[in-house]
């Protein structure tokens, strides 16, 4: 068992690699066997994931999920910004620029639209909780359109530390909500082609809930919607914490 330990510490990327593989081998046979393929399995597995996390981290104290756990800590490498950054350089590699360009402009409606519908309800919805600072609203209306403007925002305005961690559990289940709901509904709201899930990335935003949700949906359409996603994050970063908080501090 020393032995295996070992080996296991030794090779932490490649044991990643291989808890992934089962996991998304076990969530398609549920899918498949138990679900009759209504939810993909690649929704299943990531809601399996979030779960597992969740409790590696509750059982630890620790801050890093299941990589808290020693022989699980390769994990936390493949999980981490390096293959994140990887992953959306290479997905975005795959797009066709002559479709990119055809939906440009639906592209770009897609972000506006998107950023302020989710940074309004999220500044509403804090107003409701009692906010009235409006570095507070800003940094939790940020939070609503992804986990990372939210920070971002709320580091650039020198909010608290409550408030950007509340923007970024915001951001969060906004991500989680996307990420799920996205295979399940992409028939009815006509989720099917490139154009549609640049539409589809510019709307909500949140590049990891969009790839994973696109993902679980047709591989195909995910350099398209990662594409608006990544452009939405960056807009985001851009307009919260300059336009739009200095119109929050000409509304209140």
């Amino acid at each position: 068992m020393e032995e295996l330990l070992k080996v296991i510490d030794k090779n932490g990327l490649i044991v990643g690699f291989l808890c992934i593989g089962i996991l998304t081998l076990g969530s398609n046979w549920l899918s498949k066997n138990l679900l009759k393929s209504r939810i993909p399995g690649s929704a299943i597995a990531i809601f399996l994931g979030l779960v597992l996390g969740y409790f590696g981290g509750f059982f630890t104290g620790g801050d890093k999920g299941i990589a808290d756990i020693e022989i699980f800590n390769g994990i936390g490498i493949l999980g981490g910004s390096m293959f994140r950054d990887f992953a959306i350089v290479a997905t975005a590699l795959g797009a066709s620029y002559l479709l990119v360009k055809k939906s440009g402009i639906l592209g770009m409606v897609s972000l506006v639209f998107g950023i302020l519908i989710f940074f309004i309800s999220g500044v509403v919805v804090a107003f409701i909780w009692g906010y009235r600072d409006p570095i507070d609203l800003c940094t939790i209306g940020a939070g609503a359109c992804t986990y990372i403007v939210g920070p971002v925002t709320g580091a650039a305005l020198g909010a608290s530390s409550e408030v950007i961690a509340l923007s970024i559990g915001a951001g969060l289940i906004k991500t989680i909500a996307v990420t799920i709901f996205t295979p399940i509904f992409a028939k009815k709201i006509g989720l099917q082609s490139p154009g549609s899930a640049m539409a589809f990335g510019g709307m909500m935003g949140t590049s990891s809930g969009v790839a994973a949700g696109l993902a679980a949906t047709d591989p195909k359409l995910v350099p398209y919607g990662a594409v608006t996603a990544t452009f939405y994050t960056g807009l985001g970063c851009l307009l919260c914490p300059s336009l739009f908080y200095y119109l929050i501090t000409l509304l209140l």
